[in-house]
């Protein structure tokens, strides 16, 4: 892999026309080559483990492997898991400098999901707990299998399809996670392996 590993990259964000949102999207953010060597590095590197969360008063595996990077600091819980980081590895590190100069903000964490399969998913929710604060940026990587994102409204039900390809980037920002949720459905077919990286403020 070359020295510098995202120095192919194209700044070249576009803003989805959605209400009350502030969504921007790059499709060849990385070009695909680069994209899929960093899949498959990070698929063998990352500390991969399938937690359980709290749905409904129970505990319930999520379906989908994930692992949490950043500054010692950077704790951060959802639906009753607590997660500390696991400290920078160098593809990581590397790639948070490249999006915060392209996302104008700093961040000190990233949560890796692992999609294995089209049975692998994440249910509706919106990036709004606390330590995330006001108005969070996400830049969300996408290195692998393609696979359908669905934004939806909290107050309209209006709901928004983004096909998120290998070497994409999503950004969200603004008011996006107060009045939409977003979610990656299950598939039927037999798809390929994703890495979603997100990479967040924690304060």
């Amino acid at each position: 892999m070359q020295q510098d590993l995202f120095s192919s990259h194209q700044t070249g964000l576009s803003q989805m026309p959605m209400q009350d949102a502030d969504v921007h999207y790059q499709a060849d953010f990385l070009d695909s080559g680069t994209a899929t060597e960093l899949y498959q590095k990070l698929q063998s590197k990352l500390a991969w483990q399938q937690d359980s969360i709290q749905v409904y008063g129970r505990k319930v595996k999520i379906p989908r492997f994930q692992a949490w990077y950043g500054d010692k600091e950077a704790n951060y819980q959802y639906s009753g898991l607590s997660m500390q980081p696991n400290p920078w590895i160098k593809e990581l590190a590397q790639l948070k400098l490249t999006l915060e100069q392209v996302c104008k903000t700093k961040f000190n964490s990233v949560l890796a999901n692992w999609y294995r399969n089209g049975q692998d998913s994440m249910g509706w929710h919106g990036d709004n707990e606390p330590e995330l604060g006001y108005q969070p940026i996400i830049a969300s990587l996408t290195l692998g299998q393609t696979r359908d994102f669905d934004f939806k409204h909290i107050h309209t039900g209006q709901k928004v399809r983004l096909p998120l390809q290998n070497g994409s980037l999503l950004m969200m920002a603004g008011n996006t996670q107060k009045f939409w949720q977003h979610s990656l459905p299950k598939r039927s077919q037999s798809l390929g392996g994703r890495i979603n990286l997100t990479f967040r403020q924690i304060f």
